[in-house]
């Protein structure tokens, strides 16, 4: 892991100090197991609300945004 001071001057210490926090939130996420995510009902998905396309920006575009019933 390369880590590059792009601006300021930090002091030796500062700059353990960061890297400190920086390795123990990697090392934090590497240690954390991912629990599976539950499967998605198909009533829940927004994709089969939305069958058809978004509306394209223009002057009247507000009139178009609702969505049908």
């Amino acid at each position: 892991m390369t880590i590059k001071v792009v601006r300021g001057n930090p002091t030796p210490e500062e700059l353990a100090a960061a890297l400190t926090v920086v390795r123990a939130r990697a090392a934090a996420t590497e240690a954390e197991p991912s629990a599976p995510q539950p499967p998605r009902d198909a009533w829940s998905d927004p994709s089969r609300i939305a069958t058809t396309r978004l509306p394209q920006p223009g002057p009247a575009s507000w009139a178009r945004t609702f969505w049908p019933g």
